[in-house]
């Protein structure tokens, strides 16, 4: 008996930090989604992408060949992220 009162305990404990979590990251989602929403006007001339290799958002310039400016040759996360945005298919914000 002790044991299933432990372990009620325990699942009651992780079920509500997992709660609480997912609140955090749905309200950081609709933050973010909203100060993307407003800085439509100042990146018109700037890739809004998220970025694969540092997991970051940011509204970076593309060079001439359409490649963002923190691209990097012969990385797998930048070659996939320029063939996305080539594709039209890049994850934005």
């Amino acid at each position: 008996m002790a044991d299933e009162d432990r372990l009620g305990r325990f699942l009651r404990t992780k079920l509500r930090s997992a709660g609480r979590e997912y609140e955090r990251a749905r309200q950081a989602f609709a933050a973010g989604k909203l100060t993307g929403e407003a800085d439509d006007a100042i990146d018109e001339d700037r890739a809004r992408i998220v970025c694969r290799r540092y997991a970051e958002r940011r509204a970076v310039p593309l060079d001439d060949a359409g490649r963002p400016a923190c691209f990097e040759a012969g990385h797998a996360d930048c070659e996939g992220c320029v063939e996305d945005l080539r594709e039209g298919r890049i994850e934005t914000w």
